[in-house]
């Protein structure tokens, strides 16, 4: 067990923020929570939560008082984006002691990374998950309502993480030595077509779920349906229809960083097999 630390986790209500904080209170380490709204946030006990906003850094200097490491977002505000604050960011953590930094890397280049990457006064890692296991609860309320899930080109592979295993990455490279200077790409540990989270899914709730597949132009239709904006339809369609290498290659990260293999998607389904059922 290494010495007992303070630090900051920024998104602290997201789905990899949550499982930073929970990883960091496991290790026996102090959290501080930083959040736009105190009222709405429900950690567990222990957790010191603040309120703050990355888009109004300067504000920040209270919570970065104390820490020795700090897990940052690169996205802020209501609209989620991307944060044009990192310079002044990094200057308070620096005047304030941060010696680790952890950035959750936001699918592309962004201002606060590229911040992050340039700066040689602390030890920072990027931290690159591929395709969530949490994403498979968009499937929820269609396999409560009508027992089938409707998704187009089936056939793709994912390599898709336990969020739970993105936090615990995170938690090692922000209270050990010898993770500086690093960009993890984490993984699960294994490849997974649609059909194969599906039937997981199924085995789980102990019910039969159908896959039914759409075309392309069936999908669009249901997104936008949705809401989904334009853009993100877009982004859909290329990341479902042509999954890049990195999304589609288990990498070894969770087990060399944090000593335990990576987590299955049964595990996670097994964990989440209420959000299924009837």
């Amino acid at each position: 067990m290494t010495q007992t630390q303070k630090i900051l986790v920024t998104g602290a209500t997201g789905t990899v923020g949550r499982q930073v904080v929970a990883e960091l209170l496991a290790r026996g380490h102090e959290v501080r929570a930083l959040t736009r709204d105190a009222a709405k946030a429900a950690f567990p006990a222990g957790v010191e939560v603040v309120e703050g906003d990355l888009t109004q850094p300067d504000g920040l200097a209270p919570a970065l008082e104390g820490v020795t490491g700090l897990h940052l977002i690169t996205f802020g505000g209501a609209a989620f984006t991307p944060l044009e604050t990192g310079p002044r960011i990094l200057e308070l953590a620096r005047s304030a002691g941060v010696r680790r930094i952890t950035v959750l890397h936001g699918g592309g280049p962004t201002p606060l990374e590229d911040a992050v990457r340039a700066d040689d006064g602390v030890h920072w890692t990027v931290l690159m998950p591929v395709e969530f296991m949490a994403n498979a609860l968009e499937w929820a309320d269609g396999i409560v309502a009508s027992g089938e899930v409707r998704e187009p080109f089936v056939a793709r592979l994912s390599a898709m993480v336990h969020e739970g295993d993105i936090g615990a990455v995170a938690a090692v490279a922000l209270t050990e030595e010898g993770h500086g200077g690093q960009e993890y790409v984490i993984t699960g540990p294994e490849l997974l077509t649609v059909g194969d989270k599906v039937a997981t899914i199924a085995a789980a709730v102990g019910r039969q779920v159908a896959l039914v597949e759409l075309t392309e132009e069936q999908a669009v239709e249901q997104w936008r349906a949705a809401g989904l904006p334009e853009d993100v339809i877009g982004f859909l369609l290329e990341a479902y229809g042509n999954t890049p290498e990195v999304g589609r290659t288990v990498a070894g990260t969770v087990e060399k960083v944090t000593g335990r293999p990576a987590r299955t998607f049964a595990q996670w389904a097994a964990e989440r097999a209420d959000a299924f059922k009837v």
